[in-house]
Parts: C-alpha cells; structure tokens; sequence
C-alpha cells in the first residue's frame, strides 16, 4: 500500500476512534441523567461512577494514546538508517528512548492510581448499597475521576501540536489579564502583588498561548504560598528587556517553601509534580509553547528562599 494510503488510513481509524468515543460519551451522560431522575440520585452515581471508570480508560486510549504514538513515531529514525548513525545520534537516540519509557511509565501510573481506588470504592458501595458511607465514597471515587479527566485533558493539551498564531502584542497587556484572572483569590488569601515594569514589552507572539503560561506560573506561585501557609504571602511580577532590544523577559517571585535544589532539574518533566491534586503537565505544557516561540523558561528557588520563575522570548521583527 502507498505510504499516503497508509498514512490516510491511519487518520480515518483514528477518526473514528474519537467518533466512537465522543459517541460514548453522549450514550453515558444521557444513560445517567436518566437514572439518576428515575431511579434517584444515589443509583446514578453509583452507575456514573462504574461506567465513568471505563469511560476514562476509552478516552486515554481512543484519544490521547494515538496522538502520543503518532507524536513518538515520527522522532524514531526509520531502520534501514541504523546502520549509518552515528555515536552520538545513537546516543541522542537512546536518551530519547528512556526519556519515552520514563513518559510511559508516568503516564501509566497517572491514569492507573485514581482509577484502582474509584474502583476500589465503587466496589464498597456495591457491597452494601445501604451504608451510610456511601456519600463520601462516592464523593472521594468523583474526586479521583475528576483527577484522571485533568490528566487526559493535559495530556491531549501536551501531546497536540498546536499552531502558534502569532500577532503584535504587549508582555504588560497579558501579564494584566492574567493577573485578573486571579484577583478574587488574591484578594481572599492577602496576597500582595508588587509590580515593576521597565517598558510595554512589544513583541510579536501568540497572545493566548503566552497567557496561559503567564497564568500557570502564577498560579504554580499562590499553590506554594497556601501549601507553605506563607504569613505575609507576596508575588513579585517583573518584566523588561534585554540591553540588545531583542527579547522580552518576565520574572515572577514568590516568598513561598521554596524548592530542593534536587527537583530543579525535573520541574519541566511531563507528571512531575509535588502537589496533592496537580497532573504534572502544566510547567511541562507552558516550556512546550515557550520553546515554540524560540524563548526559554528557566527556574531558581531554595528552600526557605521562594521560586523565581524567568520567560523570556524574542521580540520577533519589528
């Protein structure tokens, strides 16, 4: 069969794995709903909670799994090329191998944790239906599928190749509006907010997509200053540009825990994440969009001595 054809093919069983899917999804939400008005709340949560199960696994691999072995397989060198490697492509080519294996792994344990307790509850509820602990079974079980739908929903984010549109923009312009975003929970947790900018920052970006890195590392900032109850919690939000007028930077500073010199190194991994209820894939997304607009995103902290995080990006023409 013609590479094309091949190529073709693939596409369709692909498209037709997110229609059955999506498909699924609709029989499942109206199937519930039905329940629940019918039959009362407490059948349709237990039916929920033991489709929702399969449901999620469908999903991963209906959706997300294809589009990682379509991402893998087009990094792996084809085999008749084997041969002609060098030493160090074969290096390379082997970190890029563990590196998958490591992402398999997480990926796998990510997904197969909340689904074994939901089962696991489910399972309780099942044995005795009239036991007053049914409630905060089901709520925990819900807690643990909300959890596996935000992996899949950043896994898809992560494994997808988004187009970059990009367009004249301002660094202060998006550092507002996301800061707006947070302001009722900055007001509730008397979070201060001390900014300094040197200049607009014009630059030629995708707005949205810089945003909504903006928003992730202040967001990753107010986690740490509730987790480490900061008594005075403050966010520093600089930005400027370099002596050359080549790139726009921004740093934001919280006075948090810190971090271990030891995690440094793997903040941007896929699932690395010492939050109770994080997916590990927000800093791995934000540095994936960074690295698409040719700038970088670096972090510093200490324990006791807060985080910095710095993105800076090129200014583009002119």
């Amino acid at each position: 069969m013609p590479v094309a054809s091949q190529v073709e093919s693939a596409h369709q069983k692909m498209v037709n794995r997110r229609i059955k899917f999506i498909a699924h999804y609709i029989v499942f939400s109206m199937v519930v709903a039905l329940v629940a008005f019918t039959a009362g709340l407490k059948p349709g949560i237990i039916l929920g909670l033991s489709w929702g199960i399969g449901l999620a696994s469908h999903g991963f691999s209906a959706v997300v799994a294809p589009m990682l072995r379509q991402r893998w397989a087009e990094k792996v060198p084809e085999a008749p090329l084997a041969p002609m490697m060098t030493p160090e492509r074969r290096i390379l080519e082997g970190r890029h191998a563990r590196s998958l294996e490591e992402l398999s792994a997480s990926i796998a344990h990510e997904i197969r944790n909340p689904i074994t307790a939901a089962k696991s509850l489910v399972a309780q509820i099942g044995e005795d239906p009239s036991s007053l602990d049914n409630v905060e079974y089901a709520r925990v079980a819900l807690e643990e599928l909300d959890r596996v739908e935000r992996s899949i929903a950043h896994l898809l984010r992560f494994a997808r190749d988004e187009e970059i549109v990009m367009g004249d923009t301002q660094m202060s312009e998006i550092v507002d509006s996301a800061l707006e975003t947070f302001r009722d929970r900055l007001a509730r947790g008397n979070v201060a907010v001390k900014r300094t900018v040197d200049t607009d920052g014009a630059m030629r970006a995708d707005a949205e997509k810089i945003r909504r890195v903006v928003i992730n590392l202040v967001q990753n900032a107010l986690d740490a200053l509730e987790e480490g109850s900061v008594l005075e919690p403050c966010i520093e939000v600089s930005s400027g540009e370099n002596l050359a007028r080549t790139d726009v930077w921004l740093r934001i500073r919280d006075n948090g825990p810190g971090i271990p010199a030891d995690r440094l190194p793997h903040l941007f991994q896929p699932f690395y994440t010492s939050k109770k209820t994080g997916t590990g894939l927000g800093l791995a997304v934000s540095k994936k969009i960074v690295d698409a607009h040719g700038g970088s995103l670096e972090a510093c902290g200490a324990p006791g001595m807060g985080t910095e995080m710095t993105l800076t990006l090129p200014k583009g023409r002119p």
